[in-house]
């Protein structure tokens, strides 16, 4: 039995191959999605390039992209996924993986990248909190400056509490979410 061509969901057509011209609404239509998507992430403040890749990343079906797959369809330089690709995956939301059989690598999304993103997050906060609190005793407990980092190290302490309810409760949301499909 001959094997089904592997095919992306942005391109709707072979990897690699250009969309057929009664196709090219769809590939057109996921390209405008990943271009709405990331102009939205830069509005949040990541940088464009980073949040184009992730946007490209995200709507590709596999969630598994090479270096120059992501190149071609975003119609940018290497340089320029190689320089996103850091950002993505300094802040977690890309891993860098080796394409099984070869020295090339490739840039995973994974399905539930924003709850893995916001669970890493604790080690940061509590980074975070560690520091303003040494500030606060170097600063002078008492005075302005301390008591403004002691409430931001508070504010802190009181967000990783919630994150991890609301994350727990992401978990239970999700689980019933998927019995219903």
């Amino acid at each position: 039995m001959e094997r089904e061509p592997e095919r992306s969901a942005e391109q709707g057509v072979e990897q690699g191959a250009a969309p057929t011209p009664g196709r090219w609404h769809e590939y057109q239509a996921v390209a405008d999605f990943v271009e709405r998507f990331a102009a939205e992430l830069v509005v949040a403040g990541m940088g464009r390039m980073p949040a184009r890749i992730f946007s490209c990343l995200m709507a590709e079906e596999s969630g598994v992209l090479t270096s120059a797959e992501l190149s071609e369809r975003l119609q940018i330089s290497p340089a320029a996924v190689s320089g996103g690709m850091r950002y993505l995956i300094q802040v977690g939301l890309v891993a860098k993986e080796r394409e099984p059989g070869s020295r090339r690598d490739r840039y995973r999304v994974l399905n539930d990248v924003w709850f893995e993103s916001l669970t890493r997050r604790d080690e940061l906060l509590l980074r975070w909190i560690g520091v303003l609190k040494e500030g606060e005793v170097t600063v002078g407990r008492g005075t302005v400056a301390g008591e403004r980092l002691a409430e931001s190290a508070a504010f802190f302490e009181f967000m990783i509490d919630e994150l991890h309810g609301m994350l727990g409760r992401w978990r239970v949301h999700r689980a019933a979410r998927h019995l219903e499909l």
